[in-house]
C-alpha cells in the first residue's frame, strides 16, 4: 500500500513558477512510477508528468519545455516544478503511483494504482 500526499499549490501570477511535492509512504518509493495529473473543473483528469522507477520521464505536450519532474528517492519524493505558468494550467494537481507502467501505451489514469487528494492550483492573468 502506498499513501500519497501532495503539498506546494497556491494562486501565481501568469509566468510565475510552482513547485508541487508529493510525498509517498507505505511501502519502498523506488518500486514505483510517479505521475502527475490535473483536472479542472468540467474536464477529465489529464496526463501532465511521470517519472519511471528508473527515472525516465514523459510530458504531455502542453507542459513540455516548462515543467519538470524529479523524484528524491532518499526522501520518497516526487516534485513538479512548473514554471511559466499560464492560466490554463489552472486545475487541481494529483500525485499518483504505479507499480508498473508502459511507455508504450498512452498515458492513462488507469494505469495507476494509488492518488494523493490533489492540491489546488491557480494561474492569475
Amino acid at each position: 500500500q502506498v499513501q500519497l500526499v501532495e503539498s506546494g499549490g497556491g494562486l501565481v501570477q501568469a509566468g510565475g513558477s510552482l513547485r508541487l511535492s508529493c510525498a509517498a509512504s507505505g511501502r519502498t518509493f523506488n518500486n514505483y512510477a510517479m505521475g502527475w495529473f490535473r483536472q479542472a473543473p468540467g474536464k477529465e483528469r489529464e496526463f501532465v508528468s511521470a517519472i519511471t522507477s528508473g527515472g525516465s520521464t514523459r510530458y504531455a505536450d502542453s507542459v513540455k519545455g516548462r515543467f519538470t519532474i524529479s523524484k528524491n528517492s532518499a526522501k520518497n519524493t516526487v516534485y513538479l516544478q512548473m514554471n511559466c505558468l499560464k492560466p490554463e494550467d489552472t486545475a487541481v494537481y494529483y500525485c499518483a503511483a504505479a507499480l508498473s507502467l508502459s511507455w508504450a501505451l498512452p498515458p492513462s489514469p488507469y494505469d495507476y494504482d494509488y492518488w494523493g487528494q490533489g492540491t489546488q492550483v491557480t494561474v492569475s492573468s
